[in-house]
């Protein structure tokens, strides 16, 4: 096993080796890959999938088959959050069962009168928060498995706020992209020269019971969510139409961001948002104004983080909204996001430190046996900003020398 030090001479203080000044709850991510493999082996099976240009993605069906981490070459630094305290911990059940995993699968919507992580008639309050049980407890059934891809299956049941119950059957794939698959995803290839790795998870859901889901009862969504270790310099990079309607971003979640911290580029479109793990906060992109990809850059690391997802023509029942209210327009929801964890309160911890990337499908209007569809696609590359600039500016139509603290 490389030492800290040599992974650093490697790749440069790295997403997930730069320290974070400590405070309670912090946990930042293990430097390396074989650290996390031997943890992750420690409690559970692990599907060690092999990207061909010799990245690894490692895959855990006992915590709901997220992706756990990845790296770009084998030995490599570990690219994903990884909550060691929490896993050392053996606890579960918890309001957040934080194993960390940069693809996690979830539902959606989160809040609001149809949202799923308050029981019924609880307060919109950290205090009543609760992740259902059905979505973090219990391993999935692995349906197919090979050096490439894994395939994972589990039918849960989750009720709304509002009391009403919803059967879900999940089917789950995650596989490592090809160089030619990430340039059909991406629309360009990672630089001659550089270290990388590419993995996308495929996820249908599909109305398991005997009624359907309306509008006026809720709609559910497939909701995609990567974790990654913080950096001091690390920023979330979002593309967003400037000609499109309403406000760019919605910043409301867990209070006003700081403009320090959110930098909105409104004439060029796209925002900064500051993802170091220090203050907690959330953002969002509507329909009328996201892109189909977004993204994060660490200039120490040399790390940019690229994340695509397929989104339909149209969405007729809009996206779920998962803000912390009673909601004036539930499916006005956004379809992009990202988190930047942080204390939860005055003198209170965090959730564990990272921040995130996310995306959702529309809402889903299913009738008993009908199914919707997401893919989210993640690419690594380690690299200098010079030879990225074709990718980012391909990818997110933004040159990494605007992206600044």
């Amino acid at each position: 096993m490389r030492s800290l030090a040599v992974a650093l001479l490697a790749l440069g203080a790295c997403a997930g080796s730069v320290p974070v000044p400590a405070r309670p709850g912090y946990a930042p991510t293990p430097a390396m890959i074989d650290d996390d493999l031997a943890l992750l082996r420690a409690h559970g099976d692990v599907e060690v999938l092999e990207a061909p240009g010799g990245g690894v993605v490692l895959v855990s069906p006992r915590w709901q088959g997220r992706v756990m981490t990845s790296a770009v070459e084998p030995h490599g630094a570990s690219l994903g959050f990884v909550h060691r305290a929490f896993i050392e911990s053996g606890k579960t059940g918890t309001p957040f069962d934080n194993y960390g995993g940069e693809d996690r699968f979830w539902l959606g919507p989160e809040g609001g009168q149809y949202g799923l992580y308050f029981p019924p008639g609880a307060p919109f309050a950290i205090e009543s928060w609760q992740t259902p049980h059905a979505m973090q407890e219990g391993p999935w059934e692995v349906r197919s498995r090979d050096a490439t891809h894994v395939r994972l299956a589990r039918t849960m049941r989750v009720t709304s706020w509002s009391g009403v119950d919803f059967d879900v059957a999940v089917d789950r794939t995650v596989r490592v992209l090809s160089a030619d698959a990430v340039r059909e995803r991406f629309g360009e290839s990672p630089p001659a020269g550089s270290r990388w790795v590419a993995f996308e998870s495929d996820n249908t859901i599909t109305n398991a019971g005997a009624r359907a889901w309306t509008r006026e009862t809720g709609l559910l969504s497939i909701w995609i969510l990567g974790m990654y270790a913080p950096a001091p310099d690390a920023h979330v990079i979002v593309p967003f139409d400037p000609a499109g309607s309403g406000p760019i971003v919605n910043d409301a979640y867990f209070g006003k961001i700081p403009p320090e911290r959110l930098v909105v580029h409104e004439r060029d479109g796209w925002l900064s948002f500051v993802a170091d793990g220090q203050q907690r906060g959330k953002i969002g992109v509507g329909a009328a104004r996201a892109r189909e990809a977004l993204g994060s850059w660490s200039p120490a690391a040399r790390l940019l983080t690229l994340v695509r997802y397929a989104r339909p023509v149209a969405a007729p029942d809009g996206y779920v909204n998962s803000l912390w209210e009673r909601q004036a327009d539930p499916y006005g929801g956004d379809v992009v996001n990202s988190y930047n964890d942080g204390p939860t309160g005055p003198g209170k911890p965090s959730l564990g430190g990272f921040y995130e990337i996310e995306t959702s499908s529309p809402a889903a209007a299913l009738a008993p046996g009908e199914s919707i569809h997401h893919v989210h696609a993640t690419l690594h590359v380690v690299a200098d900003a010079t030879s990225l600039e074709p990718l980012v500016r391909e990818v997110l139509g933004v040159s990494l020398r605007d992206v600044a603290r």
